[in-house]
């Protein structure tokens, strides 16, 4: 009420001597202005013309993606876009992005939101041409995230490595290594620096609304673009099945919504219709779980040192050993590496840590919510939980705290003695293409 306008001003397409910025202009009337911007170096980029109609729509779009981070602070009602036109079947398809890419923030602030009614959104700028790609790209663009997920779909391109590049936002340690161990050459590896407003982030300090948002989005837009602009066929994403499970049981409330299959039809259609890059987008490990995702990581040995999944301690390049991304990974590899191992890489068993038997019972599905945080289904992580303790067992050795406390929950009597169908499990919603699909089915 007290903030009731935000406004899409513009963005910016900056050539300048050594690199290429999209500056975005921002504000909530009455409050504050925003200018985020997006850079990459002309070293990683094969063609640009800042004219193309496909640039102007991407750059344009990602902007898009990208207000909703400034919206959130006030959630204002009335959304002005002067930076460019939409159709009514546009803004229809972004509302509805917002809206199921936001049920996470509303849920944490206590936001009863209808889809209809949480936001109007007003376009006034100028439509787009129709222009399709005059060209036909070749070759794949891989997100690289650090974790293992990513990982495994570098290891399952291997054989195509000559036409992969790496895609990577605000390289760090654990994403940069990866790429090297993955041997994608320097020039092969596109990184690009995003960069937050620092009024944003003051406001959020101030006590203004702050929450997650559909961060998959802007993988998806941003990776669109810098493929177009090096001539790639797809981007390959390394979203799993398990992403389209709810975080909080039996609602629409997903912390992954931006990395589920729904998300990445929607995408794929809106792509064809109105931004028409001749680029791809899918998800190559769709049909996996985590579970299976876990299995073929752990082999990978030569990554077990580098990669990191943690968010809290991702600037120091560490796992923090305390928070649920965390314990979720180490359950998800424990049926298929030795303790030691696990410690190695994690510098702690976290099994033994009993401070951490609530965030246990989130993942195992003990209590309403599953952890907002990238993790496994309730399924796949009762199921390394009960492999793990029949290792133990196996083995003649005792249980540390976690799996011990576990034995008295009614998730382990329900999947002790239950067939583990992630043996070969396959899901068939995907769009992964049909020259990849053997490598994932044989996988």
């Amino acid at each position: 009420e007290q903030y009731p306008h935000f406004i899409y001003h513009k963005y910016e397409i900056k050539d300048l001597e050594d690199k290429i910025q999209f500056c975005y202009h921002f504000s909530i009337v009455g409050l504050a202005d925003f200018y985020p911007k997006w850079e990459i170096s002309k070293a990683k980029i094969q063609y640009f013309d800042e004219k193309d109609e496909i640039i102007q729509k991407l750059v344009f779009s990602l902007g898009l993606v990208e207000l909703i981070s400034y919206w959130k602070l006030t959630c204002s009602p009335c959304v002005d876009i002067y930076a460019g036109g939409l159709s009514e079947e546009q803004i229809k398809w972004w509302k509805k992005q917002y809206f199921y890419g936001l049920q996470e923030f509303f849920y944490v602030n206590h936001m009863q939101m209808k889809e209809d009614t949480f936001m109007s959104i007003n376009a006034h700028g100028n439509t787009f041409a129709m222009s399709k790609a005059h060209h036909e790209g070749t070759g794949y663009l891989i997100p690289i995230g650090g974790g293992k997920d990513s990982v495994v779909t570098l290891e399952l391109l291997k054989e195509y490595r000559e036409d992969c590049y790496g895609y990577i936002m605000n390289p760090r340690k654990a994403t940069l290594d990866c790429a090297e161990i993955a041997s994608l050459k320097e020039e092969k590896t596109i990184c690009v620096k995003r960069t937050l407003d620092a009024t944003m982030l003051e406001l959020n300090k101030q006590g203004f609304l702050n929450g997650h948002t559909p961060f998959s989005a802007l993988v998806a837009f941003s990776a669109t673009l810098f493929a177009y602009m090096n001539r790639l066929k797809y981007v390959v994403l390394s979203n799993e099945d398990s992403a389209n499970e709810s975080t909080v049981k039996d609602s629409e409330v997903n912390h992954q919504y931006s990395k589920s299959f729904a998300f990445e039809q929607d995408f794929q259609a809106y792509e064809k219709e109105y931004i028409q890059s001749n680029v791809f987008y899918f998800s190559l490990l769709r049909g996996w779980s985590e579970y299976q995702i876990a299995h073929y990581f752990a082999k990978q040995k030569q990554y077990h040192k580098v990669f990191r999944s943690c968010n809290v301690g991702s600037k120091e390049d560490r796992w923090c050993g305390e928070c649920s991304k965390c314990l979720f990974v180490y359950i998800i590899l424990s049926p298929f590496l030795q303790s030691e191992e696990l410690v190695a890489i994690f510098g702690s068993n976290l099994y033994e840590k009993e401070y951490l038997l609530d965030i246990f019972e989130k993942l195992i599905g003990a209590q309403k919510e599953k952890p907002f945080e990238c993790v496994g289904s309730r399924d796949e992580i009762n199921t390394a939980l009960c492999e793990c303790i029949r290792n133990y067992e196996n083995n003649h050795q005792q249980l540390p705290f976690l799996l011990n406390q576990y034995k008295e929950y009614p998730q382990y009597i329900e999947y002790k003695d239950k067939e583990n169908k992630y043996v070969q499990y396959f899901n068939k919603e995907n769009a992964i293409i049909e020259e990849l699909l053997p490598l994932v089915k044989e996988g």
